[in-house]
């Protein structure tokens, strides 16, 4: 993480992506004696149409203005998708600013009244993953959904949270390019700052995949979870933007086998057989948000 500290987002940013291609995907011969994983720097200035001198100067942030034309050309050699093509243009056309002060994540009264309806696990998050807001539901689904948790955090370091999910590999990648993607330039922004170095310390698991550098969107999906009580769950998720908050919701396909556990859960929420504890309906803006970090295994 030493060029992301040093302020070298785009150098960092290309060099992960540089050791993610292979040559065969590159259509070069493999050869031998390779001692970096993935391309060489030349072989990508070799592909993308520039010279080495200058690829090299990019990777260590000696020149941070390249043009729209020679980032597509590494776009397409380092294979970009559509959303990380855009992050690294993005990257390059970032430029110092003063510090931003954000002002506390609320949640408006009306999402309160919503989630008091909603009959589905519904829940609202912050920009960090934070968890705002819940309804029973949501924390019957899982008792990690409470107000003051950190839905990344759970993910990575508590053992229940990781059996859980039945694709935990997935999860975690996905969450945590998720997670770059959403820091985007708000590398100062203290929240952030504090979960990275939070899960930098405490996960290994968090450690590989930063170093990555992926990009995605987690907006909407489909999940299987296995539940204590009732068994797996095939469920969907959408991601509802409202002000400065994210309304989650889980739902299964309807008359499904996820549906009728779905159900059975509900019922076992109403008697207080679901178990877990009861949901806060909100933290005070002041409210401490860490939870004490469960050591990964």
């Amino acid at each position: 993480m030493k060029d992301e500290e040093s302020g070298n987002r785009l150098g960092a940013y290309l060099r992960a992506r540089r050791e993610l291609v292979t040559p065969a995907q590159a259509g070069l011969p493999p050869g031998g004696n390779r001692r970096v994983p993935g391309l060489r720097r030349e072989e990508v200035a070799l592909l993308a149409g520039i010279s080495p001198d200058y690829y090299l100067r990019l990777e260590r942030g000696r020149d941070k203005n390249p043009s729209a034309q020679v980032l597509e050309s590494l776009a397409r050699v380092l294979r970009l998708d559509d959303i990380e093509r855009t992050y690294l243009l993005g990257l390059a056309a970032a430029r110092p600013r003063a510090p931003r002060r954000r002002r506390p994540e609320q949640v408006p009264a009306r999402v309160h009244e919503l989630l008091a309806h909603l009959q589905i696990p519904a829940f609202v998050e912050g920009r960090a993953f934070d968890v705002l807001a819940s309804n029973p539901m949501a924390v019957a689904l899982s008792p990690r959904l409470v107000p003051g948790q950190n839905r990344l955090r759970s993910l990575l370091l508590d053992p229940e949270e990781q059996a859980f999910h039945q694709d935990w590999t997935k999860a975690t990648a996905d969450f945590v390019a998720a997670l770059r993607t959403t820091v985007g330039d708000d590398t100062d922004d203290p929240r952030f700052v504090e979960l990275v170095g939070e899960l930098a310390l405490s996960s290994r698991r968090f450690r590989t995949l930063w170093a990555r550098h992926d990009v995605r969107s987690l907006d909407g999906g489909t999940t299987t979870v296995h539940h204590p009580l009732v068994g797996e769950l095939r469920l969907h998720r959408d991601k509802l933007p409202v002000e400065d908050v994210i309304l989650v919701v889980y739902y299964p396909d309807r008359n499904s086998d996820s549906d009728e556990r779905l159900r059975l859960l509900a019922a076992l929420t109403r008697t207080g057989s679901a178990g877990g504890p009861e949901p806060a309906p909100e933290e005070s803006p002041g409210a401490e948000r860490r939870v004490p970090p469960v050591p990964e295994g």
